[in-house]
């Protein structure tokens, strides 16, 4: 969880940006930002067309691999929430000082992120050694309020400690 010591640079202006390609919460991530007047900012790539939304700006990027991580590591700050699925692109929104969070409303820390890019590349391995490995469960409305609830608390534990 963020902590005073950790926001004593963040700009007040902090912004939700989303790693879109995927992203099943797109609207609920449209309607927790909103009542903070926090932007939100949707990544995706040409593959994965997104309709325009109010309050959102969308950028689509080449869809060559990591085009969607790069522009986000590039654009993103101390302060910010990343929404994403991937690992990798977590750890790297972390070590800005951003706040990551997954589809289903986990927030990454930079206490789990390690243990889970290590599960990760021991699937990946496993895969590669013709063993099957399980996916993740199917997405259920009770991940999409679990969600909502974990990014409106997020924006508004940025709001108290902006007005602070």
């Amino acid at each position: 969880m963020l902590t005073q010591k950790d926001v004593v640079n963040i700009p007040k202006a902090h912004k939700v940006i989303v790693d879109a390609d995927a992203c099943p919460v797109k609207p609920e991530i449209v309607k927790a930002a909103a009542p903070f007047g926090v932007g939100v900012l949707m990544v995706a790539s040409y593959d994965h067309r997104l309709a325009p939304m109010d309050g959102v700006e969308i950028v689509q990027v080449d869809r060559s691999d990591q085009s969607v991580d790069l522009y986000i590591v590039n654009r993103i700050a101390a302060g910010d929430v990343l929404v994403t699925q991937d690992f990798g692109l977590a750890a790297l929104a972390l070590g800005k000082k951003a706040i990551a969070l997954s589809n289903r409303g986990q927030q990454y820390t930079d206490l789990t992120i390690d243990f889970l890019l290590d599960r990760r590349h021991e699937q990946a391995k496993q895969r590669r050694g013709g063993k099957h490995t399980k996916g993740p469960r199917p997405f259920t409305e009770e991940d999409r309020h679990f969600f909502l609830q974990s990014l409106t608390k997020v924006l508004k534990g940025l709001q108290e400690i902006s007005e602070s």
